[in-house]
């Protein structure tokens, strides 16, 4: 069973064992505190009765500790929401494992075992919706980094100022200028396309990845986003990166609730809870 948890709306899904979602709900997040939205969550989770269920797996928005799933830290998307407790609050709410990751984090382990990831061993994984959000897998394996940050896009410097803050207040930064309420403001997709694309030509000079595997919201817009992202990308990349595949995300929004599935399956059948 999955978990998304979102500014505007909680979402929930049981998933087989391939990563197929096979019933799903979802409501509007609460107003109220970070144990407002657990309790909302728990509710919504109720309501699939007796299906039967190993492990919950919970894409959450903030730095999330892998050992504890509490939040570490978090913009204002949830009031309240940094140092909320969210895998001990599950557990005690729902009596399943419960594990907690990042809900970029969730993408990419979804996209890495059973969308457009899959088959390829290095990925850097980018969700643009929102925010702007990044996550690295390594055969299909999450790396978190020394603070839980790796893999990170948002805060990446830009040479010019966006119509929105990013999540921690400067306008300066990626998430300012290629998120989905930065496009809303100018109406200009390929621009923020562009941007994205430079600041990967960047980036993967120092991670070198197989492939990057764009997703989120803003990802559906299709071809006016992504063109602008793989034209940039190409004119700015080292020659030996030029080649790096740039490709949509395979499993659309459900990516998240994919992941979190299947991690919390596989960490409990590690013994992980």
């Amino acid at each position: 069973m999955a978990l998304d948890i979102g500014g505007t709306k909680l979402a929930a899904a049981v998933v087989d064992g391939e990563g197929t979602v096979v019933d799903r709900a979802r409501v509007a997040t609460p107003a109220g505190d970070g144990n407002a939205v657990l309790q909302a969550a728990a509710r919504l989770l109720a309501g699939f009765g007796d299906a039967p269920v190993r492990a919950l797996g919970v894409g959450a928005p903030g730095v999330i500790d892998p050992e504890s799933g509490r939040v570490v830290s978090a913009t204002g998307v949830l009031p309240g929401w940094a140092g909320t407790p969210v895998r001990e609050a599950l557990t005690d709410l729902t009596g399943l494992p419960v594990t907690v990751v990042n809900d970029v984090r969730a993408m990419a382990y979804g996209e890495a075992h059973a969308g457009a990831g899959a088959g390829h061993h290095r990925v850097l994984h980018i969700s643009v919706g929102t925010g702007v959000g990044g996550a690295l897998t390594t055969g299909g394996r999450l790396e978190h980094g020394a603070h839980g940050t790796a893999g990170e896009v948002a805060h990446l410097l830009v040479p010019e100022r966006g119509p929105v803050p990013c999540g921690c207040g400067r306008r300066d930064h990626l998430e300012a200028v290629a998120s989905g309420p930065a496009i809303a403001a100018t109406g200009d997709a390929p621009h923020a396309g562009s941007l994205l694309g430079r600041a990967l030509a960047g980036l993967l000079a120092v991670l070198d990845p197989d492939a990057v595997v764009v997703g989120g919201g803003v990802a559906q817009i299709g071809a006016p986003f992504l063109d602008a992202v793989t034209a940039a990308f190409r004119a700015d990349a080292l020659p030996p990166l030029r080649g790096t595949p740039i490709v949509p995300a395979g499993l659309g929004t459900d990516a998240p609730l994919v992941g979190a599935a299947l991690l919390a399956t596989a960490l409990a059948g590690q013994g992980s809870g």
